[in-house]
Order: structure tokens, then sequence, then C-alpha cells
């Protein structure tokens, strides 16, 4: 077996590097914007661009369930939207052998659209014998380029009031399905984190929604949430965590079942294990807790 180096973690780099990629991952700042500021903490050799390709995603490294796996069927599908783009696109994974109606779980994508990442997180959520869905809110621009930097550029050209409806009516096609029972949960990362606080507030119908580190919905808008809340939080993301207090006020106002937790020492996007921001112990119990909500609440 080929030697295989260390895996680089949040540790490794300096903690404004990390500031300075988090602006670079949600566009607050361009490749040359991150080369330059990271070049004040690059040492022995090391650059700014190296900086950069150390952070960057490892698809192929992180795959935890080829898309070829015997255990599942996964398909691309298209749906309606009409109040949205018109016509949405989303990755379909049912687990091969299911042995019953099963409970649907959306999947949100971060900032970049339906990448490899997000399709495998589907895969495995079908593992767990659910039937998951994955939209990808850039197919009206011609879908996931392959290219993080071309997704990221594309998805700040969406209109975000159709995207947000091209989302519900992706949970309208998740629930008519065959071999669902109805029952409806939604998992977010980051920007999908959001448009799962943003379902909760629109569909009465949905069970259960998991945001992890997501922007948190107006306050005269949480009244309105039914499904049982996850809300995970990393302790190093002042973007996010700055609103939560007043997100939680209005959820204790309100009523709202929830669970919240901060996992202490982690970035934002910790769950991501394609880059060296991903947290192994943090993201495991999160997705434990996910899973354990899921099933409480969605199975029939």
């Amino acid at each position: 077996m080929a030697y295989q180096p260390p895996r680089l973690t949040a540790a490794d780099f300096h903690p404004e590097v990390l500031r300075l990629f988090d602006q670079y991952v949600h566009g607050h700042l361009d490749r040359r914007g991150f080369i330059e500021g990271a070049s004040k903490f690059a040492v022995g050799g090391v650059t700014g661009a190296t900086l950069l390709e150390a952070l960057s995603p490892r698809f192929a490294q992180a795959q935890q369930v080829p898309a070829g796996d015997p255990r599942i069927k996964a398909e691309f599908v298209e749906f309606d939207s009409p109040k949205g783009y018109g016509r949405g696109r989303g990755y379909l994974v049912r687990p091969a052998n299911a042995g019953g109606p099963l409970p649907l779980v959306l999947v949100v994508h971060e900032n970049r659209g339906l990448n490899p990442h997000i399709e495998d997180i589907a895969r495995r959520v079908a593992l767990e014998n659910f039937i998951a869905f994955a939209p990808d809110a850039l197919f009206p621009l011609g879908g996931y380029p392959g290219d993080e930097d071309k997704a990221r550029g594309a998805f700040a050209k969406l209109d975000q009031s159709k995207t947000q409806e091209d989302f519900i009516a992706a949970t309208g096609y998740l629930k008519s399905v065959s071999g669902g029972n109805g029952k409806l949960g939604v998992v977010g990362f980051c920007y999908g984190g959001g448009i799962a606080n943003f379902l909760a507030t629109r569909l009465p119908e949905l069970n259960a929604a998991v945001p992890f580190y997501g922007i948190a919905p107006p306050a005269d808008q949480v009244p309105k949430i039914k499904a049982a809340l996850y809300v995970v939080l990393a302790e190093n993301d002042e973007r996010i965590n700055a609103s939560w207090p007043a997100y939680e006020a209005a959820l204790k106002a309100a009523g709202v079942p929830y669970e919240a937790q901060v996992f202490p020492g982690t970035q934002h996007g910790f769950n991501n294990d394609t880059t060296p921001r991903y947290d192994q112990a943090a993201a495991r119990s999160a997705w434990q807790r996910t899973l354990a909500l899921f099933n409480r609440t969605l199975r029939a």
C-alpha cells in the first residue's frame, strides 16, 4: 500500500487563514484575495496558493458510498417547479432492497450546488433506510459545473426567490415518489442549513429539520415552524452564530420543539469530510443525532 501522509486538520492552519477561507468559500473574497491574504501566514516555502489547495475539497478521497454501490438505487430525475425556475433536477437515492414504505429526507447542498460530496451524503442517508433526494439549485444555469470556483460564481447569479420555490417544489416531488411513507425531513449544510430553516417556516407538513450552521429565518416566521428541529452550530463560526440567540429566543417564544448543539473547537463546515475543516468526532456525533431525530419523527 502506498504511503498516505497524515490528514490535515483545522489545527494545521492559522486561525486567520481559516477565516479568510470562510470568506472565500462564501463569495466575500475572490481567489486572488485569499492567496494574497493567506500568503502573510505562509512559511517554509509554503505559498498562499499552496494553502488554498490544501484547504480545497478532496471528493474522491472522502467518498464513503460509491455511486455504483449495489446496496442502493440512484438516479437523476427532473421535476416541475412552476413558481420557481420552471424545472428542477435532483439526485434520488433509495435502498436497493427496501422492505416497506420509507421515510423521506431532502438533502440540501452548500453554495456550490450538487457536488460529489452532497451526492455522497444522499447515498449515506439512503443506506440508513431512507429515500433521499438532493436537488441541484444550479440546474437552471446548467447544473453543477464540476469546478468549485465556477459553481460559486454561478450560484451568485441565482434568483433566490425562484430557487427557494424550486426547493419547495422538490419536497412536493419527493413526497410523490413511490415507496415513501409520507413523512418528510430535511437536512442542509451552510446555505442548505439556511434552506432547511426556510422550509421549516414554509411547510407545515415538514416533520423534522436539521440545519447545519445555516442562516436563521426571520424571527416573525419562526412561529410557523411545526417541524422538530436539531440545530447544529460550530463554535468558531462568528457569522452564523451571531443570529443564533435571537433565533433561539423566537423558538422558545413560539414553543417550537428544538435541540441545539454548539460543537467546541469546530469550524464552519466541520461536517464536510472533504476538507481540513472536517472534525471527525463532532461530525459523527451530529450525524448520529440527526439520524436519531429522523428515526424518531419520520418512521410510521
